[in-house]
């Protein structure tokens, strides 16, 4: 499963692509939700990108954003406070 609910927060598992043309949704790939990055993968340049491309997508507060695992490789484990978004995300999947 590419998202773990729990109390009060979601972890989700992301597939992470730097380098990409635009910041985007990809869908569902290997059980990790595949983001398109269009920062490359220099200096944390990437996942300071994902974390503004999470806190907008989800109107989450950056500071609320915690990388668990994967802050140097492609495979990440992410978590973010569950909010209306976040669900109306998780569903329409």
């Amino acid at each position: 499963m590419w998202y773990d609910i729990k109390e009060g927060y979601v972890d989700l598992l992301i597939s992470a692509r730097p380098n990409s043309g635009k910041n985007a949704f990809a869908g569902i790939y290997d059980n990790t939700l595949k983001i398109l990055i269009k920062a490359p993968a220099v200096e944390g340049a990437a996942n300071k990108e994902l974390v503004k491309f999470l806190s907008k997508s989800f109107k989450i507060p950056k500071s609320e954003i915690q990388f668990l695992s994967g802050e140097t490789g492609k495979k990440k484990r992410i978590r973010l406070p569950i909010n209306e978004k976040v669900e109306e995300f998780i569903n329409a999947k």
